[in-house]
């Protein structure tokens, strides 16, 4: 059997088979004798590049002992990975779809992440990463300590494990410069957040934030965000919009991540270089 096409069901469900696989301590060639697979198909699968069917998925998740949400979630993520008809759009649904975004973030091979009004979430500071929860929290979800602190502790984890990924992944962060004039948390989690980047850029040079001027004009791409991740040995990326909360939409189809992608060019041709919006951090730490 050849390999199929990489879908963002396909990565998800490799990428958890991974995760569950590591965490019973099996190696591959042990999970693939478990089903009577070669070491090989298994690893086209949770390469995102295969499917199993029901009664292997089955089986494979008895080896690793896998039980419950997990379990339930991957036998979802099964039978979305072996349909063959073609959809646009996929509309993450299950349990705990953040993690299955990190997931992805993780395995990527690079990032390219815009946002207007708001700083992007890869490099956002602890204190800015906290006002942001604190807002959302009784807005967005039943008003909870521990899910706010819960949020905030997931989201710290996020950035930790792209930012500091081996290999490193190119990263492209641009927002638009009226983010800086949207006060998060007070005027110093303001001023903590802008001397987190500059410290950022310091330490990552992978990593590039640049800033859309107000003076721009023509933005195509002004009161939303856009994610795109770029996959090594896939073509075509995966791209969603990014949402505060609720389920991400993913898209994998070229038909729907070519004008995503011609919108991320046009922003990063209206950004200023990576020179000018340090300068433009420093000059907005004088004005605080």
């Amino acid at each position: 059997m050849g390999q199929a096409r990489q879908t963002v069901e396909r990565l998800q469900l490799g990428l958890a088979l991974v995760r569950l696989r590591n965490h019973a301590m099996k190696s591959q060639l042990e999970g693939a004798t478990a089903i009577n697979r070669t070491a090989g198909r298994l690893s086209q699968v949770e390469n995102g590049k295969g499917a199993l069917g029901a009664e292997e998925l089955i089986k494979l998740l008895d080896f690793y002992g896998a039980h419950g949400e997990d379990r339930e979630t991957v036998l979802a993520l099964g039978a979305a990975s072996r349909k063959r008809e073609q959809r646009r759009g996929y509309v993450d649904k299950l349990p705990e779809p953040f993690r299955r975004l990190v997931e992805l973030q993780v395995a990527a091979s690079g990032i390219d992440w815009y946002e207007c009004g708001v700083i992007p979430g890869l490099v956002q500071s602890p204190d800015y990463v906290q006002a942001i929860m604190n807002v959302s929290d009784s807005v967005y979800w039943e008003s909870s300590t521990q899910e706010t602190g819960d949020r905030t502790a997931f989201r710290l984890e996020q950035q930790e494990r792209v930012l500091e990924a081996t290999p490193p992944k190119e990263l492209g962060v641009i927002f638009t410069e009226d983010t800086l004039h949207h006060t998060i948390g007070g005027r110093s989690v303001m001023r903590g957040q802008v001397l987190h980047m500059l410290q950022l850029l310091e330490r990552h040079p992978n990593l590039s934030i640049r800033i859309v001027p107000d003076s721009a004009e023509n933005n195509p791409a002004l009161g939303g965000g856009i994610v795109i991740l770029h996959f090594a040995q896939k073509n075509t990326p995966i791209t969603f919009a990014s949402v505060l909360h609720g389920p991400a939409t993913y898209y994998d189809q070229a038909e729907d991540t070519e004008p995503m992608r011609r919108i991320f060019n046009r922003v990063r041709e209206l950004a200023l270089s990576r020179t000018d919006t340090q300068s433009l951090l420093l000059s907005s730490l004088r004005e605080s």
